[in-house]
């Protein structure tokens, strides 16, 4: 007996079937707590304060987060209190095909300093480097400067 298997063609790139990027893997540390640091972004006013602009944001799964005027949207998929968040995220340049990245946010403490570790993956290639920069020029930078001004 013999068995003829059907010829398959090479699956060709389509609109829905991208490469992944790299994930983008960060740390930045403060001089506070990571309870604070959580605290601090998941807190719609101290949140604006520091990143400048308006944010709805919530700890609670399921609900809808904005930022930056819209630029960022997303929800929050989990939350464990002063230790971790876990969002679904997307900025005004990922395309309508493209799938949601994820966002991780993992907060601890080392000594007296507070570290968040930041692994966010699924960014489309065109907004890996804008997403990748504007984590320390959005974010980082800023709620350092927003913390230091805190402690005068």
């Amino acid at each position: 007996m013999t068995i003829e298997w059907p010829e398959i063609a090479p699956r060709r790139p389509s609109a829905y079937h991208r490469t992944m990027t790299k994930p983008i893997v960060q740390t930045a540390r403060f001089p506070v707590s990571a309870k604070q640091l959580y605290d601090i972004y998941l807190d719609p006013k101290r949140h604006a304060s520091f990143t400048g602009a308006p944010v709805r944001i919530s700890p609670k799964p399921g609900s809808e987060f904005e930022a930056f005027d819209g630029m960022l949207s997303g929800s929050t998929v989990f939350t464990l209190s002063g230790k971790l968040i876990v969002q679904r995220w997307r900025s005004e340049n990922f395309g309508i095909a493209d799938l949601d990245s994820i966002l991780i946010l993992t907060f601890s403490d080392e000594g007296k300093q507070g570290r968040i570790d930041l692994v966010h993956v699924n960014v489309p290639q065109q907004d890996y480097k804008g997403v990748t920069e504007g984590w320390k020029k959005y974010y980082w930078t800023p709620l350092w400067k927003y913390l230091k001004k805190q402690a005068k």
